[in-house]
This record gives C-alpha cells, structure tokens and sequence, in this order.
C-alpha cells in the first residue's frame, strides 16, 4: 500500500471515530425519571446534613443508585425486579465492607461478587447498568474504613437507602403509567453458557485483575479502578467495548477539572447535598444520549460519594490525579478484558476448560 494510501486510510478511520465520539442519541425519558433518580440520592445527603451525620447520608445515598434498575414493565414486575435488585445492591456494599476488614481477601471477594452479580444479571436479562453500581457499592464498601461493630450499621444505612429508592420509584410509577403504557413482560430466553458463565467468569476475573494491578502499584483508595474496567468490559462488542474506553477516558478528563471546580467551592454539608443532586439529574437525562458527555459529570459524582467524608484531609490535586490513573488503570484492564472476551480463539479455548468445571446440563446445550 502506498503512503498516500495509509494515509487516506488514516483519516478515514479518525474521521470515524469523530463521528462515533460526537453521535448524540434519541431519547424519549421523561424528565420526571431523572428528576426521581436525583431524589433517590438526594434525600438521604439533606436527612443526614440536617442531623449533622453526613457520612451516614453517603452511604444511604449509595442505596438510592439501584432505582436505575427499575424497568418499564407493569407495576408488579417492576417493583419485584427493584426490590431484587435492591437486595443485591445490600449484599454487594456488604461483602466489600466486611472485606476491608481483611485486606487479603479483598481481591478475592470483589471478584467472587463480580461474577455472581454480573451471572445474575445475565441470567434474568438486568438491563443498562447491568452490575456495573453492585461492583461500586462494593468497590466503596471495600475501601471504607471502620470496624467490625460498624458493619451492621453500614449494612443498614444503605438497606435505608434502597428502600426509599423502592418508595420513590413505587410513587414514580404510579404516576407514569397513568400516561405510558408499559412494556410486556417477556418470557426469559434460555440461559446459555456462554451468554451466563463464561461471560461472568472472565468479567469478574478481570475486574479482580484490575484491582490486583491497582494493589501493584500502590494506589491508594483504588476504589475507581475496578468501577472504570467494569464499564468498559460491559460492551457487548469489541467495537462498544473501544467506544466506551474512549468516552470513559475523555470524559473523565474533562470530568477532573469539574471535579476541581466544584471542590474548590466553599462546600458544606447542604451544599454537598444539592450539588449531587444536581449531578445525578444530568447524568441521567444525558447518559442515554451520550455516554461521554454523562462520564463528565459521573466523575465527580462518584468522588463526592466516596471522598466527602475525607474532604480538607487531602489536596485537591493528590486526589484528583489519583482518579486520574484510577481510570487508565481499569479502562486499560477492562480493554483488555474486552479483547479476550471477543476473542473467537480464547472463547474456544478458555471456554473448553471452563466447561469441564461445570456439571453436565447446567446451562443448556449453548
């Protein structure tokens, strides 16, 4: 091929990717879900500033993430499939904060909960996020700091925060049924191997590797880089899988110096409260539009969660450029997942060892 040929190539892939990195997407969410999805996280950060606890609010504030979950089938299936998902949300925060009581083990159980979560959603069909905020919960629960005696009430701060969620999403679909009619309930397909198992399997053993390189190079509070691999993992091909490494990365970019702004605001508890409302409501009205320009503002959402009770112990710049190489680390870690799991040749391979694990008919014939 002649230079002018490679370089013909060259703009046209670039002019590609430009067009895929500026696509905005239709959308017809109503403003009242992302408004509802902001009260979720919002209210338990107003509760707890107002009786001076806000460390309690954040964790409350987690729970509220899992009304995401709720689908647009009838009332009965919705609230089932929240309240599953809500127990789920629990179980995750748990094993990550009993985990961090035995640093040995954290790689480990993040990774044991990576593939049951991630098989459940695959199993009964989660949609978007799929275990993407199960993973966070435990990620944030994994980096907590506290004792033994303080599992049962971090446990039950956000149990509290997934049943208002539960309650506010039971509200919010009351109303909007009125005026849209829901989606029909769909017998599940069958659950394959593939599909299920060696999916799960080989996201979760990378979200573990992800952490294990984090632990490698001694980042401190690497709580981001497991959430970041797992996102990127997620993509159902190896094209989405590119995308979103770039959007995560661009968007986190941008996202860092909103983050900087916005700590460098005189905040106090209700401000806080307000300003991650305020995050929540855009991304959730921008996230089915345009993953990149969401990951902006998930940036410093997730920094408030997880950093607030923290905020003044250390320089905005040391915990900025921590989330910075949080973020290579895992969307590195993930991309690389992503190769191998749409790799025909280590599907082959990998997934005839994996089968002679499990027992005979299990998962079908797929």
């Amino acid at each position: 091929m002649t230079e002018n040929g490679k370089w013909q190539r060259l703009r046209v892939f670039l002019r590609e990717e430009l067009r895929q990195l500026t696509t905005v997407r239709q959308s017809d969410r109503p403003w009242l879900m992302p408004f509802a999805a902001a009260l979720c996280s919002g209210v338990p950060l107003l509760v707890g500033a107002y009786f001076g606890r806000m460390d309690y609010g954040l964790i409350s504030s987690l729970g509220g993430l899992v009304f995401l979950y709720m689908p647009e089938t009838p009332l009965y299936h919705r609230m089932v499939s929240l309240m599953a998902c809500a127990f789920a949300m629990i179980a995750s925060y748990a094993f990550g904060v009993i985990s961090n009581l035995l640093p040995p083990v954290m790689m480990p159980a993040l990774t044991f909960t990576s593939i049951l979560v991630t098989m459940v959603c695959r199993f009964y069909r989660v949609g978007i996020p799929g275990s993407l905020f199960f993973i966070m919960a435990a990620s944030i629960g994994a980096y907590s700091p506290g004792d033994i005696l303080q599992v049962p009430l971090k446990v039950g701060l956000i149990a509290m925060g997934c049943l208002l969620a539960c309650l506010i999403a039971f509200a919010y679909s009351i109303y909007m049924l009125r005026r849209r009619k829901p989606v029909k309930v769909e017998p599940l397909p069958a659950a394959s191997f593939d599909f299920v198992v060696f999916d799960s399997v080989i996201i979760g053993a990378f979200v573990g590797i992800s952490l294990a390189v984090a632990q490698l190079l001694q980042l401190e509070n690497a709580y981001w880089v497991p959430v970041s691999c797992l996102a990127v993992i997620q993509g159902m091909s190896l094209r989405a899988v590119w995308e979103k490494q770039v959007h995560r990365v661009i968007g986190t970019v941008i996202g860092l110096f909103v983050s900087w702004g916005i700590l460098s605001l005189p905040l106090d508890e209700w401000r806080l409260g307000f300003i991650i409302i305020a995050l929540v409501f855009v991304i959730e009205s921008a996230v089915v539009r345009h993953y990149g320009f969401a990951a902006i503002f998930i940036t410093p959402l997730t920094l408030l969660l997880a950093e607030a009770p923290t905020l003044g112990q250390i320089s905005h710049g040391a915990l900025i450029q921590a989330r910075f190489f949080d973020t290579i680390v895992g969307c590195l870690t993930g991309f690389a997942g992503g190769i191998c799991l749409h790799s025909p040749g280590f599907r082959r391979v990998v997934g005839r060892q994996m089968r002679r694990l499990i027992p005979g008919g299990l998962f079908g014939p797929g």
